[in-house]
Parts: C-alpha cells; sequence; structure tokens
C-alpha cells in the first residue's frame, strides 16, 4: 500500500513526535557507553513503525519502501542513530518475498507484535568482504538439516535479535559463482537454550555505537525448515534485498544531511563574532547553502528509486544512485556543519562530532562508493569491466 501525501506527511509527522521523547542527551548517552539503544526500539516497535512493510494480514501496516524510508529518514533528522533498528526493514524483503508459508505464518505476526526481533543480517567474512560469492562458511548436510561452521564479520545486533538470517555454502564454488549459496532464517532463541557452544559471538568496538560483532559457528545445527526459499539460491534473495537495504540507507543519509544542515544554519545565527553573526558571511553561508542542494537532490533520487522499488520496476541503477549521492551530500553537510562550529564541533555536548563519525559510514556501506561508480560505469554507461 501506497500513501497519498497527506497521509506521508501523517506517518512523517508521527515518527517525528516519537524520536522527540529521545532528545540529545539519550544518543549521547548511548553512544558514550555503546549502549544499545532499547527504549528507542521498544518504542517504536510498539507504535508498529517498524512493522511498515509487513503485510496487514500478518499484523503489519503494509506499507511501502517509500513510506519505510521517511521513517528512517526522520530518525535520523531528529538526531538520532536508525541503526539501531533499520535491519528489520530491510531483512523483511527475504522473508515476505521468498521465505515459505510456514515460515511467514510462524514468524511474521511476532515480528509485527514485537514478540520477535529479526535485527541479524550475517553474510560478511573477513577474507570475501565485497566479493560475497567467495564466502566460506559452510552449512553441511546431517539428519534432516545442516550443520553451520566457519566465520563471520560484521554480523550486526545479534544479541538483540531473536532471529538471524545466514547466507552460507551449500556446494563448492563453481561455474557459476552465485550458485551453492544458500540462505537460512536461524532461531537464535533455540541456539541459546539447547546449544549455546555452537555460536560464539565477539564484540567489536566501532567509531561509533552500531552493536556490531564477530560470530564463529562451532558446528551449528539448524533443521531443514530453515532455508529461505531454495537451497542454493540464496544469493539471488540477498541480492533481491541490496536494492530495499540502499534505499533505506540513503534516507537515512539523507536525513542526517538535514540534520546537519539545520544545525549549521542554527548556529550560524545565533554565533557572533566581530559584532554580527557568523551567518552574515558568505565564507559560512556557501558550503551550508551547497551541502543543503546536494542533500535535496540526492532526496528525489532516494524518492525515485523508492518509486521504482514499490512499483515493482528494475531500480538497481537509482538504488545504487541513491545512496551514493546522500551518502556524499550528507557527508559534505557534516563538514559544513563541523566548520561552521569550529572548536565547539568536536565537543560532545554539541552533538556534531557524535553524528559526523555516524555518517561516514555511508561512504563505504552497505557497499563502498567505489563499487557503486563501477556499477554504474558498466551496468549503465557499457564500460568494460575493471574487476
Amino acid at each position: 500500500m501506497t500513501l497519498d501525501q497527506a497521509d506521508l506527511d501523517e506517518l512523517r509527522q508521527r515518527t517525528r513526535e516519537l524520536c522527540a521523547r529521545f532528545p540529545d542527551e539519550y544518543w549521547r548517552e548511548t553512544d558514550r557507553n555503546r549502549r544499545y539503544p532499547q527504549e528507542f526500539v521498544d518504542t517504536l516497535t510498539e507504535a508498529r513503525l517498524l512493522s511498515a512493510l509487513i503485510p496487514t494480514e500478518y499484523g503489519g501496516l503494509g506499507l511501502g519502501l517509500t513510506e519505510a524510508s521517511v521513517i528512517m529518514e526522520e530518525i535520523n533528522k531528529s538526531g538520532g542513530h536508525s541503526a539501531a533498528c533499520h535491519a528489520q526493514m530491510y531483512t523483511m524483503g527475504a522473508l515476505l518475498r521468498h521465505g515459505s508459508v510456514e515460515q511467514k505464518q510462524a514468524y511474521l505476526p511476532a515480528i509485527a507484535a514485537g514478540t520477535l526481533r529479526l535485527q541479524a543480517f550475517s553474510i560478511t567474512e573477513d577474507a570475501a568482504g565485497s566479493d560475497t560469492t567467495s564466502i566460506q562458511t559452510r552449512a553441511d548436510p546431517a539428519d534432516d538439516g545442516f550443520i553451520l561452521t566457519g566465520h563471520k564479520s560484521w554480523t550486526s545486533r545479534i544479541e538483540q535479535s531473536d532471529l538471524a538470517l545466514v547466507l552460507a555454502r551449500t556446494a563448492a564454488k563453481g561455474e557459476d559463482k552465485t550458485a551453492g549459496l544458500t540462505l537460512f532464517l536461524v532461531d537464535l532463541r533455540q541456539v541459546r537454550s539447547e546449544q549455546p557452544e555452537s555460536l560464539e559471538v565477539v564484540k567489536v568496538r566501532t567509531m561509533f555505537n552500531y552493536a556490531t560483532n564477530q560470530i564463529f559457528f562451532h558446528g551449528l545445527r539448524v533443521p531443514a525448515s530453515a532455508v529461505i526459499g531454495e537451497v542454493g539460491k540464496g544469493f539471488r534473495y540477498v541480492i533481491d534485498g541490496w536494492n530495499a537495504e540502499r534505499i533505506l540507507l540513503a534516507s537515512e543519509a539523507v536525513g542526517d544531511g538535514y540534520w546537519f544542515s539545520n544545525r549549521a544554519t542554527e548556529y550560524a545565527n545565533k554565533r557572533e563574532v566581530f559584532g554580527r553573526p557568523i551567518g552574515a558571511n558568505q565564507g559560512v553561508q556557501f558550503p551550508i547553502a551547497d551541502a543543503y542542494m546536494r542533500v535535496r537532490a540526492a532526496d528525489l533520487m532516494r524518492y525515485e528509486a523508492a518509486r521504482l522499488f514499490d512499483s515493482g520496476q528494475p531500480c538497481g541503477a537509482e538504488a545504487n544512485m541513491a545512496k551514493h549521492l546522500s551518502s556524499e551530500a550528507s557527508w559534505a553537510a557534516a563538514n559544513a556543519c563541523l566548520d561552521t562550529h569550529g572548536g565547539y564541533g568536536f565537543v560532545d555536548e554539541y552533538d556534531v562530532e557524535r553524528k559526523f563519525r555516524e555518517t561516514r559510514m555511508f561512504q563505504v556501506a552497505p557497499v563502498n562508493n567505489n563499487l557503486i561508480k563501477a556499477f554504474i560505469s558498466t551496468k549503465v554507461l557499457g564500460l568494460p569491466r575493471s574487476y
């Protein structure tokens, strides 16, 4: 379901009001202590905003990616950090489009109600990096299921999740390098209660609060019913969700860009030096204005990508361009905001340095901007492949 503009504005305002309950001090504290913002996530869950993409027959809001992207944008625009909960949005696609009827009935109503959490997406490995088809974590057949063995890096929020999507190799890499990978929906509740020794979680402290980890599978047993779709076709299911992920993270970067632009403008208007507001100086004005225009342009690309996605049309190029443009725009806005604040921009009570660290991620994740340039070069412009 796609909302008309009035309803979309109402959703935006509703999200904004919920976010207002969590001021700068809250996000400052969670960042300082690298603490998961459970209270914030619980509030969004209770308001059903994190079930935006789940169909109404399973208890969700049944909305489109456009609406989901507005929710993510408003979180970051309010000064919050969507990384605490965005995975529950973009992981929905694999389960919704490729999961069995039994899987949907078993999990979607509980996720929509907030009694089950799906926040962990486990794909990346140290050696493979962006070359997902080269992952080595194995899922070997055993009895009525599989045994997972291997290591994953950058698996965020696994300790805050009841379910995790895990991509593993079920066949050797062959001529079709995308084949032989299988996607599993792992019930972490069962793992923790029955085979805790089979899953090792090692926390990774990052430059911002991301609740991320390395994980090691030590012979983790999963039933055959955990397979999403068909065995060996998991890579295709993951790709299917990448466009949604890029669009949602683009919206978060757009939200950051607006936050930086607003904070820079507010400070430039009130900060007086040499008898007048520093915002009267073109050297201060122009970087803010330039960054704001870039954010607005990226915002339009975000909406175009989301529109295509919601209408079922190809949107790979638009999703990637939205992610690239928004991440570059938010970074320009971050630098303009920091420059405007001068030394105070490095002081935590102004929140600029926190958001500065957070928004830098968008240029390298979920895909590096250089890979997006390579994609546009070859897939859109028809230039020869470089890798």
